[in-house]
């Protein structure tokens, strides 16, 4: 009887360092967020958001204002189509610009706010229209190959030089 009791207490106590894995994985992996605060959605469009993904975070001098609620592509303008949860205690001019940003040299990327300088505020429904796209690395490098590779083949590069 007292094996079984101990069995029990032992089974609980798995389980809840189980669940609390579990929570701290997905709180890293940006898969969870437990933010109660109230929020208002605003949308902006990007040439090319690299490898932005939904609950990304949203910051402005480093401190998360906001998360990304979802990732669309607009039809007609051939752009992708951001909707970002802003939390409404922070409150930025509507002339605010938006960048994506990476965290280190290889980290995630994020969406970071610039804010302007215009008297009324964003508020929920409002799209940001000045936006910088991400730098993807890949494209950095091919242009960094390209253009090395042109310099080379200049007709200057196979002359001797003259004294």
């Amino acid at each position: 009887m007292g094996r079984s009791k101990n069995d029990i207490w032992v089974g609980l106590f798995v389980m809840l360092g189980l669940a609390a894995l579990l929570f701290l994985a997905l709180r890293s992996a940006n898969l969870l967020t437990t933010s109660f605060q109230p929020t208002y959605r605003i949308t902006a469009n990007f040439d090319n958001i690299g490898g932005l993904k939904p609950k990304a975070a949203v910051k402005s001098a480093g401190v998360v204002v906001g998360r990304v609620a979802g990732i669309g592509f607009d039809d007609e303008r051939f752009q992708a189509r951001i909707a970002l949860d802003m939390d409404a205690r922070f409150h930025f001019p509507k002339d605010s610009s938006l960048k994506i940003l990476t965290s280190g040299l290889l980290g995630e990327q994020y969406i970071g706010v610039e804010p302007g300088a215009d008297d009324q505020n964003l508020a929920g429904g409002d799209n940001v229209t000045q936006t910088q796209s991400a730098v993807v690395l890949e494209n950095l490098i091919s242009q960094f190959l390209y253009n090395s590779a042109a310099n080379n083949a200049s007709p200057s590069a196979g002359k001797p030089a003259q004294k």
